[in-house]
């Protein structure tokens, strides 16, 4: 990242504290000491969020290396306008975690719209022909149809699905995230579901007919 490592193991606080009092500070009073250039505190909160915004923009790329480059951005986003954040009770607009679902899923929205010169597709591993290993190959496919289906869903659908199926998260947690009602984010659960069931017929179909 740039300006500022990703990573870092610190004794003191740049204020001369412990670094692990930093571990049971909340978000908001990281936030603070970040805005301040407090470099252990921001290693603090990349500790405490880098992997699940990295799963989330994986998810939302559908790439693991465009997920990483997004988490990476993100941070340095944060660590960038920490300064100017506040935290609700202070008259600011969301929690810092709400803040922080929403420069991933911008960024990774964004990153969606860019043209790739890579293929996201690994090298292919060596063929297992044994029975266990044919099932494998069949799993490890159909995922990759479903993580394909899911990719290809609208933003706003996909947003929806990853929150609620891969993140666990409810309804109501998925609305504040995403700035929707309730009743809008089950509309989109709906609509996602509806267009996976269609897109992932045939795939459904070869598991029941390799399973019987």
């Amino acid at each position: 990242m740039r300006g500022v490592a990703l990573s870092g193991r610190q004794g003191l606080n740049d204020d001369g504290r412990a670094a692990q009092d930093s571990e049971a500070e909340s978000d908001e009073t990281l936030m603070r000491r970040i805005g301040e250039g407090n470099r252990a505190a921001f290693a603090t909160l990349l500790r405490r969020h880098l992997q699940r915004t990295q799963s989330l923009a994986t998810r939302l790329t559908g790439s693991a290396s465009d997920g990483e480059e997004v988490a990476q951005e993100a941070f340095q986003r944060v660590w960038t306008h920490a300064a100017r954040w506040k935290p609700v009770a202070e008259g600011g607009k969301a929690r810092f975690t709400t803040w922080l679902y929403r420069i991933t899923a911008n960024l990774a929205i964004d990153r969606r719209r860019k043209p790739r010169t890579t293929p996201i597709e690994d090298a292919p591993e060596p063929i297992d022909e044994s029975a266990d290993g044919f099932a494998r190959v069949h799993e490890r496919q159909l995922g990759q149809r479903v993580g394909t289906a899911v990719s290809a869903l609208p933003p706003r659908q996909r947003e929806v699905l990853v929150l609620c199926f891969y993140e666990g998260r409810s309804n109501v947690e998925a609305a504040e995230l995403l700035d929707l009602t309730v009743g809008a984010v089950e509309s989109l659960l709906v609509r996602a579901r509806r267009a996976l069931r269609a897109t992932l017929a045939d795939a459904y179909a070869d598991l029941k007919e390799t399973g019987s």
